[in-house]
């Protein structure tokens, strides 16, 4: 059944594992001979069994919601005993002593981790060409970028060596690269999944979300996603469980298609303008009914995110030092050197770009100025240019605002 087993989506494998069709040891054996052999680059670790990930409290395959199908997971999310490094050499190896929350929920569902995938290193970046490990390919051209940061997770389910996956997105970097792959890719609303053991980029922007062949796939995934999580304080219990699709037609769905983002100054592509028309067309035929609507603030977005960003990077990779886990380089026996030494050879060029932009959003006298009116801005008050660079909106060096929020840091939870 090994031609016909790759053909079917992953709940129609689940569905045939509890009818007693199909044996999840069959199922991922086979999947696991395919990621064994990825010659994208899609894959950093890959397990020698459907036992040899991080220990849960799995139910028979027979009798779990998710049947046994195996799921890649993105390299950002620790996985007890797993390699888990974030595509970045400054923790080439680490093996976490704890589980992502998420990971851990979809294990004891019945989804056993298949593998770790490749990504930019520490989720920055749009290419996959950021990775620490060298960069993914995308199965339709392997000449072309499968997008990022979670590249790796949605080329494998494009390819077809992995029947689901994990990825994470803080600015698209899970809806771009299902878009320039080919599949399905949903970033959940925050706070709908737990962060716990996703290691961190930008706080108050990362979300776990799925990556699949199909919407039926993502819905079942995210399910068992969803919830709150005591480790995570800014999770949320779902109000309801999440349905899986069973319709046919789009009747009753309204559409809005935002003149900002598809217009002249949107910078779309004729070829993907030309796609993204016919999907509308599609929608329509199927019932749904298509409006303009419009978005004021998106043009402030780009220029909120690289303030926001940045400087919640600065802060959440300030742990990666040499002292407590991942690469450690000498320095002669002075701990600043160590410190500098190490963060310079772990780090690649754009961790590190996007470190210093951020150090000095949040510099003594420019943390107001810069990160401040980014969390605040331009959602309820667009300055001007001219306002925003003033040396007049700028604080007293050495006064940090108190009503802005500072980026966090977050320990295990135990």
């Amino acid at each position: 059944m090994s031609g016909e087993l790759f053909e079917l989506t992953a709940a129609q494998a689940a569905a045939a594992v509890r009818a007693g069709e199909l044996d999840p040891g069959e199922l991922f054996d086979a999947y696991r001979a395919r990621a064994a052999a990825d010659a994208l680059n899609a894959y950093l670790w890959v397990a020698d069994g459907p036992g040899t990930g991080p220990p849960a409290s799995e139910p028979a395959a027979s009798s779990a919601p998710l049947g046994g199908v195996p799921l890649a997971v993105k390299d950002l999310f620790c996985t007890e005993g797993v390699p888990s490094q974030a595509g970045s050499r400054i923790l080439e190896g680490y093996r976490p002593p704890y589980t992502a929350t998420v990971v851990r929920k979809l294990a004891e569902a019945g989804a056993p981790l298949l593998g770790k995938t490749n990504q930019d290193e520490f989720a920055m970046g749009s290419s996959n060409e950021n990775s620490g490990f060298g960069p993914v390919r995308n199965p339709w051209d392997q000449t072309r970028v499968p997008g990022g940061s979670s590249g790796g997770s949605a080329a494998a389910v494009a390819a077809g060596s992995a029947p689901w996956a994990l990825g994470t997105d803080t600015g698209g970097s899970i809806r771009q690269p299902a878009a320039m792959c080919g599949i399905v890719g949903l970033k959940p609303t925050y706070g709908a999944c737990s962060r716990f053991g996703m290691i961190a980029f930008a706080s108050s922007l990362d979300q776990a979300g799925p990556l699949t062949r199909d919407v039926t796939d993502s819905a079942l995934l995210l399910r068992h996603m969803v919830g709150h999580d005591p480790c995570d304080s800014t999770s949320l219990q779902f109000p309801e469980e999440i349905r899986l699709p069973s319709r046919e037609d789009l009747r009753g769905v309204r559409l809005g298609v935002p003149e900002e983002l598809i217009g002249a100054e949107g910078g779309v592509e004729p070829g993907v303008r030309k796609s993204f028309d016919q999907t509308l067309a599609l929608a329509e035929q199927l019932g749904a009914s298509v409006e303009p609507c419009r978005l004021p603030h998106a043009p402030h977005a780009l220029s909120a995110y690289y303030l926001i960003a940045p400087a919640e990077a600065s802060a959440n990779l300030a742990r990666f030092d040499g002292v407590r886990y991942g690469l450690r380089v000498d320095g002669d026996g002075d701990l600043i050197s160590m410190y500098s030494r190490t963060r310079s050879a772990g780090f690649g060029a754009e961790v590190k770009r996007r470190i210093m932009l951020g150090t000095y959003a949040l510099s003594s006298g420019y943390y107001d100025a810069y990160y401040g009116s980014g969390r605040r801005s331009p959602m309820t008050s667009a300055p001007s240019s001219r306002q925003s660079t003033s040396s007049s909106r700028r604080p007293a060096r050495g006064r940090r605002s108190s009503s802005a929020p500072r980026p966090t840091i977050r320990s295990r939870c135990t």
